[in-house]
């Protein structure tokens, strides 16, 4: 099965969607080690960034896109939150989540750019 050609070509949607799938894995992981409420909130925030990005770049004005933006990134900040505390918690090694994290900051820098782009251009009409 191939990627959406929308999906491939956005640069933004490309890393989230990875992401998303990171999660996925961790997820199952930790589903099978037991673990059922961190897991469940990892799994929620963690695909809530792509679905928030992808709606974003779907937005019908740049006030939308700002906004849609903004809870994506409020949800990276819970992903990294929740990845963190399975670390130190014993659910998750640092090797576990190397990759899920590497991901989630090249998607929040891209993510952090494109609202601070967006704000500007909406300040100089």
């Amino acid at each position: 099965m191939e990627l959406s050609h929308h999906i491939s070509r956005n640069p933004l949607l490309n890393k989230t969607f990875h992401l998303s799938l990171k999660i996925v894995e961790l997820y199952k992981y930790l589903i099978n080690k037991k673990e059922f409420i961190m897991s469940k909130q990892l799994l929620k925030s963690g695909t809530s960034i792509g679905a928030n990005s992808c709606e974003a770049v779907s937005a019908q004005t740049k006030k939308d896109f700002i906004a849609k933006l903004a809870i994506a990134r409020k949800e990276g900040s819970e992903t990294e939150y929740w990845l963190n505390l399975l670390v130190f918690s014993g659910f998750l090694e640092e090797t576990n989540i190397k990759s899920a994290l590497q991901l989630l900051h090249e998607s929040m820098s891209i993510i952090c750019s494109s609202i601070k782009t967006a704000k500007r251009k909406l300040e100089e009409k």
